[in-house]
């Protein structure tokens, strides 16, 4: 980590402000060589750490920009580095002169994400803080920002450190015991450590409860709607997204293929999926594309049952039903502005799914569907105070093999081994959990999820 490192931090548009970031222990110097204050004042490296100063960026003899500079001595800075932000003129064309004239004066180019690793490396962040950047950039939703900053905050760190500080008790006193066995008696420890490790057990089991939540939190509830042709299907798309983004015609079967979309609902994201209206047909086209809605139908985590309350219901309507078997679904009662020819009760009798009236023409229903979504999949409002949520599938693999190992030391207490078996599984267990903080992963890995962070982060 000796280069010092430079990128552009915003998005590459034209904007107001434009930030160029430089990190590493020439950082002072390379703004000493391109920054000239309006009045001529002293040398930018003689300032105070966490100051702001105006002044011009010079290439050579030329005027690159009007700008307004950060400058932050390590190690009390992001990366723990030397750090020197130039907040200059948003263009494309000002930021990347701006960089050029710092990469000619000493700085190289930026990795992907490596101010983070910096970060990281540093001690700054933990590797689970690390990761909660990047989620706090893609967050979708308020709930999605909610966790990533409660992780950035070190939520995650929090659990997993105490669970790991109480594993690596255990295994210090079975190590020194089997060392010193004059001063230490293993005798009965056998039933301690088990209760021990049914008590961590449970507590990682709880942090895995929350991961099915957090993946639906951090990359949206995995919503596909079914129905028969010209049900309304692709109008109700279009009225949750707000635009036309689905054909919507009177001839049935106009969706043939998968359209997707993501949308908020007041916090929670849907990803929506609007399938081909499902029906016997001999169109190969279309029979394919109601193959994809089956298939896409048995990975949901949502079905939304759009049915026509006009029309009453056929055997397509009853093939339907059958996909919503042992899934979480809501029945559509589309239409209501239209004479019935199927009744509510009739639908919660035949799905045992809640039903929700909805009119797309007299835009009604849209908040009992926020409401019901909300008490299916989140049991209520979703608190970020006292609960972690577990949104990343690294995070729930390390998780899951943590638990199996505890497990193995169950099985190898109940079947009376001796205890350096323990400390074996004990100590596996320890390393998983390790991985999620950072503690136990080779450079590889570390290098691989870094290399998904932006430039300039």
């Amino acid at each position: 980590m000796d280069a010092t490192i430079a990128a552009i931090s915003t998005a590459m548009s034209a904007s107001g402000i434009g930030i160029v970031r430089i990190s590493g222990e020439k950082a002072m110097d390379v703004i000493a060589n391109i920054y000239r204050s309006k009045n001529g004042k002293k040398d930018i490296r003689e300032v105070g750490s966490h100051t702001i100063h105006y002044g011009f960026i010079y290439d050579g003899e030329e005027v690159v920009d009007e700008v307004l500079v950060m400058i932050m001595k390590g190690p009390h800075t992001y990366t723990g580095e030397d750090t020197v932000e130039i907040d200059c003129h948003g263009g494309v064309y000002a930021m990347k002169r701006v960089l050029e004239t710092v990469l000619k004066n000493g700085a190289i180019i930026a990795e992907p994400g490596e101010f983070t690793k910096r970060a990281f490396l540093n001690g700054r962040l933990d590797l689970s803080q690390a990761e909660a950047v990047m989620d706090v950039i893609q967050a979708k939703n308020s709930m999605a920002l909610k966790s990533s900053v409660e992780q950035l905050k070190g939520s995650v760190q929090k659990a997993i450190r105490e669970i790991r500080a109480r594993l690596l008790h255990q295994i210090a006193y079975i190590e020194t015991a089997l060392d010193d066995p004059e001063h230490f008696d293993l005798t009965g420890y056998p039933q301690e450590l088990l209760e021990i490790v049914e008590k961590e057990s449970e507590n990682i089991s709880n942090l895995l409860k929350t991961a099915d939540d957090g993946r639906m939190i951090q990359e949206g509830i995995k919503t596909v709607i079914l129905g028969k042709p010209n049900a309304g299907k692709s109008s109700l798309l279009n009225f949750l997204v707000g635009e036309d983004r689905a054909i919507v015609t009177e001839i049935a079967g106009t969706t043939r293929d998968i359209l997707e979309e993501y949308i908020s609902l007041n916090g929670i994201t849907l990803r929506m999926i609007d399938t081909a209206g499902i029906r016997e047909t001999e169109d190969i086209v279309e029979k394919i594309g109601v193959g994809k809605a089956k298939q896409m139908a048995e990975d949901a985590d949502l079905i939304l049952y759009v049915v026509d309350s006009s029309l009453p219901l056929d055997e397509n309507d009853r093939e339907i039903m059958e996909l919503l078997s042992g899934r979480k679904s809501i029945v559509i009662y589309n239409k209501t502005d239209l004479e019935a020819a199927v009744s509510i009760e009739e639908l919660k009798e035949k799905t045992g799914s809640p039903v929700i009236p909805v009119s797309v023409v007299e835009e009604t229903g849209l908040r009992q569907l926020e409401d019901e979504i909300r008490r299916m999949f989140f049991h209520g409002e979703l608190s970020f105070n006292d609960e972690v949520y577990i949104t990343n599938a690294r995070h729930k693999a390390a998780l899951e093999e943590a638990k199996e190992s505890l497990k193995l030391v169950k099985e190898s207490i109940n079947m009376g081994m001796a205890e350096d078996f323990f400390s074996i599984d004990l100590m596996s267990a320890y390393e998983s959990l390790g991985r999620i903080v950072g503690e136990s992963v080779g450079e590889d890995l570390v290098n691989e999820i870094f290399s998904k962070f932006c430039v300039g982060k």
